[in-house]
C-alpha cells in the first residue's frame, strides 16, 4: 500500500546559474528531498553533474540528498558521490556493473542503496535485490530529459511492483520520475508510488514554491491542498 506521498525536487530543471540557491527554493517550499540526476552522455544521452555539483550545493539545505546515477559505471562513482553528500544513491539495473557489488559499495560508504528501471525493463529485475534497497525508482520516462511526457503505460509495472513489495512485508517506497505534474502525480500515487520527483512541473514557477509543492502533494491525494491545509490546522 502506498504511504504519503513525498514530493522531491529534480533540481534538472532549476536555474544552473543559482543552483545553491534553486536548491534552497524547493527546500524552503517544503519538498520532502532533492534528486540530482546524474547523466554521463554514454548510459544517456546527455551530460549534467558530477560530484563536485553535489558537494557544492550541498549546504544549500539539509534535507535528504538523491543522486540519481544513470551512468555506465555506478561501482567506480558511488563512493565519491556518498563522499559529496549524497544520502540515497540510486543506480540502473540495466548496467553492467553487478548491482550486489554496487549495493555492497554504497553500504560500505555508508549510504543508502537504490535501484532504477527503465520503461522497457520488467519489474522482475529487481525482484532479487528488493530486501537490501531503501527505494525502488520506476522511470516514467524515457531518461536522460527532462521536460518529457508521462509514460502512463508504466502504472501496471508500479502496481505489480507495490504488490509484490507488500506480499514480501517490506518498507520499501516506489520512486516515480520523469512527467509527474498536477495531471499525472494522482495515478502515479495510487498506483502505488510514493516518492514523486517533480522537475519542470516545480521548478516552472519563479518565486516562493510552498503553493506549487502544496497543489502537488494535494493532487498526489486526490484532494485540493486546501483540504491538506485543513488539516494542519
Amino acid at each position: 500500500m502506498s504511504g504519503a506521498p513525498e514530493i522531491s525536487a529534480s533540481i534538472l530543471n532549476a536555474d544552473f546559474a543559482a543552483l545553491g540557491s534553486e536548491v534552497g527554493r524547493a527546500a524552503d517550499g517544503g519538498v520532502d528531498s532533492i534528486h540530482l540526476d546524474v547523466m554521463d552522455g554514454h548510459f544517456v544521452d546527455n551530460l549534467t553533474m558530477g560530484p563536485v555539483v553535489v558537494g557544492a550545493v550541498r549546504a544549500a539545505t539539509h534535507l535528504p540528498f538523491h543522486s540519481h546515477l544513470m551512468i555506465s559505471n555506478p561501482l567506480a562513482f558511488a563512493e565519491r558521490f556518498a563522499e559529496a553528500g549524497s544520502d540515497l544513491i540510486i543506480f540502473h539495473v540495466e548496467v553492467g556493473d553487478d548491482p550486489r557489488e554496487v549495493i555492497d559499495a554504497i553500504e560500505r560508504a555508508g549510504k543508502r542503496p537504490g535501484i532504477a528501471l527503465n520503461p522497457e525493463t520488467d519489474a522482475g529485475a529487481v525482484h532479487e535485490f528488493l530486501e537490501r534497497l531503501d527505494l525502488v525508482l520506476v522511470m516514467t520516462v524515457h531518461p536522460g530529459w527532462g521536460g518529457q511526457s508521462f509514460i502512463a503505460e508504466m502504472l501496471p509495472k508500479i502496481t505489480a511492483l507495490r504488490e509484490e513489495i507488500d506480499a514480501r512485508g517490506l518498507d520499501l517506497p516506489i520512486g516515480i520520475d520523469g512527467g509527474v505534474n498536477l495531471d499525472t502525480i494522482g495515478r502515479a500515487h495510487a498506483a502505488g508510488g510514493t516518492v514523486l520527483i517533480a522537475g519542470s512541473a516545480l521548478y516552472s514557477t519563479d518565486g516562493d514554491l510552498t503553493p506549487t509543492v502544496a497543489a502537488l502533494r494535494g493532487a498526489a491525494r486526490g484532494r485540493p491542498d486546501a483540504d491538506i491545509d485543513a488539516e494542519r490546522t
